[in-house]
């Protein structure tokens, strides 16, 4: 038995789960030649600058969360018994299949995930239904800041992992619906440092009432809780 069925503790979930993390390993080899003229920033630790002008490439592209950064996503969520989870970037639907599975292992509640490309949404659904978990989910397609303007709060858990240069804006959007104790975790902090160093200074500044630290898992993903 793999580490990931000891923690899910659901075969079916998790052989959906493997073949996504298989196929978005496959596109490792595109991404690192896409990414390779920016090799002296990574070196530099300045992190992969974001055009947001040029986000053609990613429309076909995973780029998931990681198998332990998933482990730990679902392992937050049921410590908090978290019933409301918010998720900018669903893309594949590989980290809301993680929330999903503790939304439900947590006995009620939903995944509030947006993503912004028609094709993402129609297969990410097609994945969250083989694994059982279409129940779980509200997966809305368009814009974020509009799919996301309607949610009553309270809101136990946010995902950050879409487009790094909205980001702020949508912790923004959601700061109000967070309750106290609620989570926020993001990805690719490190990945793009530069574009989201504004975001990651909000988080970490006490007076707009979180505390966060960088942990090192995929280059980077803050964990921020709300204190106030």
């Amino acid at each position: 038995m793999s580490d990931q069925n000891i923690v899910l503790g659901d075969p079916k979930v998790e052989a959906v789960l493997e073949r996504l993390h298989h196929a978005a390993d496959r596109q490792i080899l595109q991404l690192v030649l896409h990414y390779l003229p920016q090799l002296p920033r990574l070196l530099l630790g300045q992190g992969i600058h974001w055009n947001p002008a040029r986000t053609h490439f990613y429309r076909d592209k995973y780029i998931p969360i990681e198998r332990d950064q998933g482990q730990l996503l679902y392992l937050l969520a049921r410590a908090i018994n978290a019933q409301t989870i918010v998720e900018f970037g669903t893309s594949y639907g590989v980290s809301t299949l993680y929330l999903a599975a503790a939304i439900r292992d947590n006995g009620q509640g939903k995944v509030i995930g947006t993503e912004i490309i028609p094709e993402k949404v129609i297969q990410a659904r097609k994945y969250i239904a083989e694994a059982g978990l279409a129940e779980f989910v509200d997966l809305r397609e368009g814009d974020a800041l509009k799919t996301l303007q309607d949610i009553d709060g309270p809101i136990d858990l946010v995902l950050m992992d879409g487009y790094p240069h909205l980001a702020l804006d949508i912790l923004r959007l959601l700061h109000p619906q967070i309750r106290q104790g609620g989570l926020v975790i993001s990805d690719n902090v490190g990945t793009f440092k530069t574009a989201l160093n504004p975001y990651v200074e909000f988080l970490q500044a006490p007076i707009n009432g979180y505390r966060s630290s960088t942990l090192a898992l995929k280059g980077g993903t803050e964990l921020s809780i709300k204190v106030g």
